[in-house]
């Protein structure tokens, strides 16, 4: 992996992501204590940064391949379906059976097929490589992909543009981590465009299998795959393309409760006016309420998602909307 794929990602996406926007709030930085600014990935097509990897992997099929399938909680699904719709190619979609209703319904919508499984007791890798293989799909794996890779990356590209012009060249830049496609696509594009960022990865308590495998040097894995709210980055284990370029550019992991997500989640409601999910609001969580534990200067963090269930984000606003 290099920058030239990513440069190479951001032809493929010219004309077909957004450029989301790099927003700030002096009561954010209040609370911090610094400069804070949200990468609003949530505003991104299908609400979250997964369209980018989708398209980059899926605009290089060969034009004879029969469909694509992914396994996913939702984002990736989402950002999948749309892509092949875009291709013009039928999508399979395998997602666990307790993955946000929102979610399965807007995968459905995009016209994918969906599949669920039981991420407690059903291996989500066997079942997704099994039915690619019998119906002769394309599996497009959420982030152990160089295609994917590449994809998410191109929103560090962005990253480092935006915060050029405000006159930023170092920073902390806290990315929402799952299986490390975005952590490292994005670490990549900001060790050749800006070097004096440092990207640290955020994940929720109980599943912070990243960081735990960035203090220990070798991967780790979660004990359990049910829990937190933040559904969008439980996975089992980072990725064995994204680990080594975690472990060789990233900071310690930072960890983050799931109350901290709802009131993240409520600050940038009221704040930013932008809404994101649980798992999508770890890393700006880490900007607010985990401080002391990061480097002086400015913190960027990325909304990498926005589809949250109605219900669940009516309750981060009753608990605290009064922030």
């Amino acid at each position: 992996m290099n920058i030239g794929e990513i440069e190479a990602a951001a032809q493929r996406l010219e004309g077909r992501a957004r450029r989301t926007p790099l927003l700030g709030s002096p009561f954010l930085d209040e609370i911090a204590g610094r400069q804070v600014l949200v990468k609003a990935e949530c505003l991104q097509h299908t609400g979250s940064f997964k369209f980018r990897g989708a398209w980059s992997a899926v605009s290089t099929l060969p034009e004879d391949i029969r469909g694509v399938l992914a396994f996913s909680s939702g984002n990736h699904a989402q950002g999948v379906a749309m892509a092949a719709r875009l291709r013009g190619l039928p999508a399979v979609i395998v997602m666990p059976a307790d993955a946000p209703r929102l979610k399965r319904e807007n995968t459905a919508a995009l016209g994918a097929e969906v599949v669920t499984y039981d991420r407690a007791t059903e291996d989500r890798d066997a079942l997704g490589e099994a039915l690619a293989a019998e119906r002769g799909l394309a599996l497009i794996r959420p982030f152990d992909d160089p295609r994917v890779i590449a994809g998410q990356g191109t929103c560090g590209l962005e990253i480092a543009g935006q915060a050029a012009d405000l006159g930023i060249d170092k920073a902390t830049v806290l990315t929402c981590c799952g299986g490390g496609g975005l952590t490292s696509g994005i670490a990549l594009a900001l060790e050749a465009r800006a070097p004096r960022m440092k990207v640290r990865t955020v994940e929720p308590e109980g599943f912070d299998d990243t960081a735990r495998s960035l203090a220990s040097g070798h991967i780790e894995t979660n004990p359990a795959m049910t829990g937190s709210i933040c559904d969008a980055i439980i996975t089992p284990s980072p990725g064995r393309l994204t680990f080594p370029i975690m472990k060789r550019l990233c900071g310690p992991g930072l960890v983050v409760s799931d109350e901290e997500c709802l009131r993240a989640m409520a600050l940038a409601f009221l704040r930013l006016k932008i809404v994101i999910e649980p798992g999508g609001a770890v890393a700006l969580a880490a900007a607010l309420f985990r401080s002391d534990d990061l480097d002086d200067g400015p913190v960027i963090c990325t909304a990498s998602g926005g589809n949250v269930d109605s219900e669940l984000f009516r309750t981060a606003l009753e608990r605290y909307g009064d922030a």
